[in-house]
C-alpha cells in the first residue's frame, strides 16, 4: 500500500496544529465557552482533552509507514471530522470559529484525497479470521448498543412532546451527537463491522479505524464524566463505566485486526 499522500500529510498537519490551538484555548481560556451552559462547556472541555490525544495519535501515525500507521491515521480523522462538526455547529459563534472549519475542512480532504489515491485492493489483510470476527461483532455491537441508547431518549420525547435531557442540559435546539451517530457513524460502524466477519477488503480499510475512532471519543467522554464528577455529579458512574468497556473493547478490537495469522480477505 502507498504511504498517506503528502497532500493529505501537509493537509493532516494543518489539521492537528489547529486541534492542538482550539484545544488548549478551550481548555485554558475561559471566554471561549463563556457563552455556553455549564453541561456543555464541560462535555466541550472533555473534547478538547480528547482532540489532545488524537493530536499526538496523528503524529504518531504520520511519522510511521505502512497500513497500521495508515488505520490509525485514517480513524483519527474520522474522529476530527466528527468532533469538529459538533464544534462548528453546536457551538456559539467565538474567535475560534474559523479554526473549527479549518480542522473540519483539513481533516475531511485530507482523508478523501488519500481514498481516492489508495483503492481498496492495496490494503493488506491482517489478522486472523476469528480475530477479524471479534474485532467485527465489537463494531456491530458498539452501533447497535449507542443506536438503542439514542432511541431511547429520542422516541419517549416524540411521544411525550418534550425535549430530550441531553438536550436541555446542554441548552441546544437539537443534539448534534444524535444527527451525526444515527445519521452516519453508527451505520458505518454496523457495516464495517460486517465487512470484517465477512471478510471483506472494505472491512479491513474501514473496521480497523473505526475502532481507533471509538477509543479516541470514549476518551473524551470520558474525560467530560471525569469533569462532572469534579462538580459532584455521582451519577455518571455508570456511563463511566461503561465508556471505559467500550474504550477497552475497542482498542482490544483493533489489536485483533492486526496481529495473528493473517487470512485472505474475499475482495
Amino acid at each position: 500500500m502507498e504511504h498517506i499522500p503528502v497532500s493529505s500529510r501537509i493537509l493532516s498537519g494543518i489539521a492537528l496544529l489547529l486541534a492542538l490551538l482550539t484545544s488548549l484555548l478551550g481548555l485554558f481560556d475561559p471566554s471561549v465557552y463563556a457563552q455556553e451552559t455549564e453541561n456543555w462547556a464541560r462535555q466541550a472541555r472533555g473534547q478538547d482533552i480528547g482532540n489532545l490525544l488524537a493530536a499526538l495519535a496523528l503524529f504518531v501515525a504520520l511519522r510511521q509507514k505502512g497500513d497500521r500507521a495508515f488505520l490509525i491515521w485514517q480513524g483519527t480523522l474520522f474522529y476530527l471530522v466528527y468532533a469538529f462538526m459538533i464544534y462548528a455547529f453546536a457551538l456559539h459563534f467565538n474567535v475560534l470559529f474559523l479554526a473549527y472549519v479549518g480542522v473540519l475542512g483539513c481533516s475531511a480532504y485530507a482523508w478523501a484525497g488519500a481514498l481516492l489515491r489508495q483503492p481498496f485492493h492495496a490494503m493488506e489483510s491482517r489478522g486472523s479470521s476469528r480475530g477479524r470476527t471479534r474485532a467485527g461483532w465489537i463494531l456491530m455491537l458498539i452501533g447497535v448498543l449507542f443506536g438503542l441508547l439514542w432511541l431511547a431518549e429520542i422516541i419517549p420525547a416524540l411521544v411525550y412532546e418534550t425535549l430530550p435531557a441531553s438536550m436541555t442540559e446542554a441548552g441546544l435546539i437539537v443534539n448534534p451527537v444524535h444527527v451525526i451517530d444515527l445519521a452516519i457513524v453508527l451505520p458505518a460502524m454496523i457495516i464495517s463491522g460486517r465487512w470484517l466477519q465477512r471478510g471483506k477488503r472494505a472491512g479491513d480499510w474501514f473496521g480497523p479505524s473505526w475502532l481507533v475512532f471509538s477509543v479516541l471519543m470514549g476518551l473524551s467522554i470520558v474525560a467530560a464524566m471525569f469533569l462532572e464528577l469534579s462538580q459532584g455529579n455521582q451519577e455518571v458512574w455508570p456511563v463511566l463505566i461503561m465508556l471505559g468497556i467500550v474504550v477497552l473493547a475497542s482498542g482490544w478490537g483493533f489489536f485483533q485486526t492486526q496481529h495473528g495469522p493473517r487470512s485472505t480477505p474475499n475482495g
